[in-house]
């Protein structure tokens, strides 16, 4: 196993791969070897060379911030002598990097195709409240139906929030967005929409957000209406498992998969082996006509130029730069510190500043052009690399994906977490530790690029084909452990 990297040419510092000990001696091509001055936890990082106070620190080929005091060649790098280099809000230019489409033989998985032509890979009934205040009822119906799941249809869920009343302007907007987004996806061959009856978001105003959606898919009920919700509940299940049921998977074209990209619990590794694994299957995804969508806006801070840099016409650059800067006006409007990130575990991984989680985040995106800029809960339209408008938080932002069409949520990770969203939900180790301490919660180990004998190229067809298989139907973990989370956008105050 290699003992450390030096990422990109450029870079004056090098990253530990395994725990290196103060007097280690380190040997790199092109230089004088040297001995550690300090110990290097892995995942961390040592410098390269004498660097005086305030020079940037480079990392990935771009500086991650600056030096708060000058340092000795061999010694740990970290938020004890680094500072973050960013700004507020930043004017930013368009210097177009014309990245060359690439076309590769189209391949194929097995999924459900829909009345409106939408492809699922899962034929499932949620159940959705209009409301907190039904969450204990829906699931319970879920839990009570399940003994109509078999044939094609696979799982009954029931997705409870607390929202659908006393929310004020956009923030109940946004709910209102997010049910009528799940109640539309193709993962979802049927859906139950349970309302109180005195909410603001009740069945009659949440119609016009329902348009379009097949007669047969849905089911409504309100409680307050009815003798015996439950009964009455248990009912339309029934009609809508029968519906379900004449669905079976065929076989449709890689053209039709939509894959989210997101990462949590990130450690100095994530940028190196998990995150430019998702990203090479990003760009192999979409040189096949598929589509990927990249969010959590706040961690593209430090790394949003090279984004902006990508998009394909300037109408998405100006559309990235809205991006961006819209959310870090939303943080201003709160009074919240922009720049208030990493979090303590990605410090304790490796991570030093916001600007060395961007760079690492954004490996997720691969090298692809960029050919949409989605607000929270729009569909996708343009197929290719997409990026979405959604905070960094793990559950929001992996059902925002769900929310514009990601039938699959790849979640990188080096820390580790049990969590799920309302689609399969990978999880791929960026170090083999964890997924060997976690085979229950970890699907894919991408530590596995450490190994000498192991490189992207192999390896990438391995998670490719996993991916595929997920597709037409092979369950992941949070699958088989049960878990299926859903969490909405809290933008407002509530009454």
């Amino acid at each position: 196993m290699k003992e450390f990297i030096r990422i990109n040419p450029k870079d004056v510092v090098a990253v530990a791969l395994t725990d290196l000990k103060a007097g280690h001696a380190i040997h790199l091509d092109g230089m004088e070897p040297f001995e550690l001055k300090e110990d290097i936890p892995k995942g961390h990082k040592f410098a390269l060379e004498d660097l005086k106070e305030g020079a940037p620190v480079i990392k990935y080929g771009m500086p991650i911030g600056f030096l708060t005091r000058a340092v000795k060649q061999g010694e740990h790098v970290h938020t004890h002598n680094v500072k973050t280099g960013l700004q507020d809000l930043i004017s930013y230019s368009y210097d177009k990097e014309s990245i060359p489409a690439v076309e590769k033989p189209h391949r194929s998985f097995m999924g459900y195709r829909r009345p409106d032509g939408k492809v699922g890979v899962r034929n499932e009934i949620w159940i959705l409240p209009t409301v907190g205040c039904v969450n204990n009822i829906i699931q319970q119906v879920a839990e009570k139906s399940k003994h109509l799941i078999g044939g094609s249809l696979e799982n009954i869920v029931a997705f409870p929030h607390p929202y659908g009343c006393s929310q004020m302007g956009d923030d109940q907007e946004v709910t209102r967005k997010a049910l009528a987004a799940l109640a539309k996806h193709p993962n979802c061959g049927g859906v139950l929409l349970m309302g109180l009856g005195c909410e603001n978001s009740n069945l009659k105003v949440m119609e016009p957000y329902l348009e379009g959606i097949d007669p047969k898919k849905i089911r409504t009920l309100i409680a307050q209406e009815v003798h015996d919700e439950f009964v009455s509940a248990m009912e339309l299940v029934e009609e809508l498992a029968d519906y379900a049921k004449s669905f079976e998977r065929e076989e449709v074209d890689s053209s039709e998969l939509i894959v989210g990209l997101k990462c949590g619990g990130s450690d100095g590794l994530s940028g190196i082996t998990a995150n430019p694994l998702v990203g090479h299957f990003s760009d192999y995804l979409v040189a096949r006509g598929g589509t990927t969508i990249l969010t959590e806006v706040p961690e593209m801070f430090g790394a949003e130029q090279i984004l902006m840099n990508r998009a394909d016409n300037e109408e998405i650059y100006e559309d990235t730069v809205s991006l961006i800067n819209d959310f870090k006006q939303y943080f201003i409007d709160h009074d919240q510190e922009i720049y208030e990130n990493p979090s303590p575990g990605n410090k304790a991984g490796g991570i030093t500043t916001l600007e060395d989680k961007s760079l690492g985040c954004i490996q997720k995106a691969g090298y692809s052009q960029i050919y949409g800029v989605l607000d929270y809960g729009e569909p996708v339209q343009h197929k290719g690399l997409n990026l979405l408008q959604a905070p960094g938080n793990d559950l929001v932002a992996s059902t925002a994906l769900v929310l514009s069409g990601a039938q699959i949520v790849l979640f990188t990770t080096g820390r580790g977490t049990p969590f799920a969203s309302p689609v399969p939900t990978i999880k791929i180790s960026s170090n083999t530790g964890i997924y060997d301490l976690k085979r229950n919660w970890i699907d894919f180990d991408a530590g596995r690029l450490l190994e000498a004998d192991e490189n992207m190229d192999s390896l990438g067809e391995d998670f490719a084909d996993y991916i595929f298989k997920v597709a037409s139907g092979e369950k992941v973990n949070a699958e088989k452990n049960g878990f299926h989370d859903m969490a909405i956008f809290k933008t407002g105050v509530t009454l």
